[in-house]
């Protein structure tokens, strides 16, 4: 859960700061955050799965 905080909190900072950074940048950002919140709901999955 505290990742996923983490990760909303860099989301908004980022967000805050998009309309100072190259498209480029922003979209390689939003990127790297989807990925983690991918794996970490991959995780949350499969942990999820286990325990049934």
């Amino acid at each position: 859960m505290i990742a996923l905080v983490a990760a909303l909190l860099l989301l908004g900072v980022l967000l805050g700061s998009v309309a100072q950074l190259p498209f480029s940048v922003s979209l390689v950002a939003a990127a790297v955050i989807a990925g983690w919140l991918a794996l970490f709901a991959v995780r949350e999955q499969l942990a999820r799965h286990r325990s049934e």
